[in-house]
């Protein structure tokens, strides 16, 4: 159970999140980080790439034709505005806006999915944005990365799928102010095949998301490793979709099948989907391999990588076995500086 800390920034359930706050310009500026000398070893490199001017540079970059993505966020449905003027009195059209809804999907595991949901989140709480994230991963890592236990939940994320379960019901506040889990248990590891014989299952997610909590600014939704209902369910509800992408070579052999997937979610089930951006994880500067791999993903989805690279750190490693995100463990580690320029690279986006 989450720590008498953590549960004094609410006042009881459906209560946690407050009012709506005002929209918050952008931040501009960048984060630089510690991550080591960069190729050629003299040189230092930031998180971001502009200090590879190789990369960016090479005339021998294909550069294919952008995607027309369509807007950043889809308008609200009639359901969704009636909901949010219930908890917020009356309110135009215009004054009502639905939180972005990140999915950080890939269908290969162990390429930074949890890890980034978790950091991610944190790094746009710490910015002041109320942030809730979805653990829909049945392994639930994300939900022991940000100190809550599985045993002691009176709700999870299976319950709000299968069983209509109101989603303010199962939010479990963390330790870090402003961010807010939806936690996982066990028994997401069925919930593939009962969906199967449910109608209207790939939108499961999204009709229990039309009762967002008041107050919420951004939902992240942790998917799990496979290409399965579930993550399905999570694409049709996002209105982004963040891939991250390991600096191996394994890791790029589904990416292309991912973008296809998300091609298909669009034409079919979720026309506003978009992508959020192609993450590399990862990122040791002192191989070649990385900065190989890093190439070839900017010679073939040119109009997607992010400029942010998340490094190879222990500090990453280590801050789940904490229960915390690196942003709370080590706030001026090189992981915690790499997810801070993230959050500020999307918002800019």
């Amino acid at each position: 159970m989450a720590s008498d800390d953590a549960l004094a920034q609410g006042q009881g359930r459906k209560r946690w999140f407050g009012g709506r706050g005002a929209t918050r310009p952008t931040e501009q500026q960048g984060v630089e980080s510690d991550m080591g000398p960069a190729e050629p070893p003299s040189k230092e490199m930031s998180v971001q790439t502009e200090t590879a001017p190789d990369l960016q540079e090479a005339d021998d970059i294909r550069v294919e034709p952008e995607m027309d993505l369509g807007p950043t966020l889809p308008a609200p449905a009639p359901e969704a505005l009636a909901s949010l003027r219930a908890r917020g009195g009356e309110q135009s059209d215009e004054e009502v806006q639905l939180p972005l809804v990140i999915s950080i999907a890939n269908q290969k595991g162990g390429v930074g999915k949890t890890t980034t949901a978790v950091n991610l989140g944190a790094a746009l709480a710490e910015l002041e944005y109320r942030v809730l994230v979805i653990d829909l991963d049945p392994q639930g890592n994300a939900t022991t990365g940000m100190g809550i236990s599985h045993r002691n939940v009176e709700g999870s994320i299976y319950d709000v799928i299968m069983n209509d379960t109101p989603l303010d019901d199962c939010v479990e506040p963390t330790s870090v102010k402003n961010l807010f889990v939806c936690p996982a248990t066990i028994d997401l590891a069925g919930a593939e095949i009962e969906l199967a014989t449910l109608e209207e299952r790939e939108t499961r997610l999204r009709t229990a998301l039309g009762e967002i909590p008041a107050g919420v600014e951004c939902v992240i939704i942790d998917c799990p490793p496979s290409l399965g209902l579930l993550t399905l369910n999570a694409l049709t509800a996002a209105t982004s979709m963040l891939i991250p992408t390991q600096c191996e070579y394994f890791a790029l052999e589904g990416l292309s099948h991912l973008l296809y997937t998300h091609q298909l979610v669009r034409s079919r089930l979720n026309p506003k989907l978009e992508v959020a951006g192609i993450l590399m994880t990862q990122f040791d500067t002192r191989t070649t391999l990385s900065w190989d791999v890093l190439h070839e993903v900017r010679r073939s989805h040119p109009a997607h990588v992010l400029n942010t690279l998340i490094p190879r750190n222990v500090r990453i490693s280590e801050a789940p076995s904490h229960g915390k995100p690196v942003i709370q463990y080590d706030p001026t580690s090189s992981g915690a500086a790499a997810y801070r320029a993230l959050a500020k690279e999307l918002l800019e986006r």
